[in-house]
């Protein structure tokens, strides 16, 4: 189905020469580490070496697979079968070399950033059964969230966490982890994409925890913040800003809304609080086959949200040499609101 759509914005002799494994597994539903996915009007064809030839023939039924075995042989004999006069590739995510190589090979015209927003506009907008991926996958993250929650303990090590969160999700059925997993406590909270080390957790410290699951290609994404032992007012009247806000910024959500507005509500909040400067990230992006998606919720985003996106809402306050603190759920968008796919609680929890 999804290259049925994606040939609808295809004109005769236009085509579309896909490279990206992402893009790829989400148009066959096959995983690789290379190939070439080729798409015209009426026809298609997946262009796959020896190490991935028979498992594709086995498994992709939208098209057929063909052995890989000199693409500058291969791709202008499929030019010519199908009538190829344009060719249209990736730019986001296609090498200038690459796109160099393609273009030294073709008879025909190349033109590059086409499929990516042909193929982007379709992706942004999730099936049910995307939902339904994407729902198990986080599922399995919130259970692992559970399990840390017996597992912190003064110390033990933010690599410990980490690992600990990686193995339970891979243990309970996560194909892999969406990312690398961030866990980072006291002061190195205050990095947003701080990466975990063998600092041990000590009475009073925050730790921030970022991590999700992939399940059949799709990703999920959540970050808890959790207390160890006490906390201070400061801590507390920070949490507590950083939760409101993102509240708001839910509040906010439901097709039709700006990006932009959803990005302010959350962002107001934390200006209005004094802490304006110490969030510099935006309030968040879709999810989906990749972890980080269009559209972005951000001041500088002019994208409007619409019926079936996944975005996530991470607001943050960090406070260099403190401590930092960010809460994200993911949301479903419908015409009237949003479904939150993210069940675990977000009161401030103190172990």
């Amino acid at each position: 189905m999804n290259i049925k759509n994606l040939q609808l914005s295809l004109e005769n002799g236009g085509s579309y020469l896909i490279a990206s494994p992402e893009n790829r597994r989400w148009l066959t539903g096959f995983a690789s580490s290379d190939g070439y996915l080729l798409i015209t009007k009426n026809e298609a064809v997946f262009l796959v070496d020896s190490r991935y030839i028979e498992a594709a023939q086995k498994q992709i039924a939208v098209c057929e697979s063909v052995l890989l075995t000199s693409l500058s042989q291969q791709l202008p004999e499929y030019i010519a079968k199908f009538g190829i006069n344009a060719l249209y590739t990736e730019a986001q995510r296609l090498s200038v070399s690459d796109f160099e190589k393609i273009k030294k090979i073709s008879p025909c015209t190349c033109i590059a950033g086409n499929a990516d927003s042909a193929i982007d506009a379709l992706r942004r907008i999730k099936t049910e059964d995307e939902k339904n991926k994407i729902l198990k996958a986080q599922s399995i993250a919130e259970k692992a969230f559970d399990r840390i929650l017996d597992f912190i303990k003064i110390g033990v090590t933010e690599r410990e966490i980490a690992l600990e969160l990686d193995f339970f999700m891979l243990k309970n059925g996560a194909e892999c982890v969406s990312f690398e997993t961030i866990a980072v406590s006291g002061k190195n909270s205050s990095m947003p994409h701080g990466v975990p080390c063998d600092k041990k957790i000590e009475k009073g410290d925050f730790i921030t925890m970022d991590f999700g699951a992939v399940v059949d290609g799709y990703h999920s994404d959540m970050t808890r913040t959790v207390a160890v032992g006490e906390v201070s007012s400061k801590q507390a009247e920070i949490y507590k800003t950083v939760l409101d806000a993102q509240l708001k910024s839910l509040e906010t959500l439901k097709a039709g809304v700006s990006c932009f507005d959803a990005d302010a509500a959350a962002r107001d909040i934390i200006r209005n609080a004094g802490y304006g400067e110490y969030f510099g990230h935006g309030t968040g992006h879709g999810v989906g086959i990749e972890i980080h998606e269009a559209p972005r919720l951000s001041p500088k985003s002019d994208a409007i949200l619409k019926a079936g996106d996944i975005v996530t809402v991470e607001p943050g306050i960090y406070l260099p040499d403190e401590f930092g603190v960010r809460i994200e759920d993911m949301a479903f968008i419908t015409e009237n609101g949003f479904e939150n796919l993210t069940k675990s609680p977000k009161n401030l929890i103190i172990l």
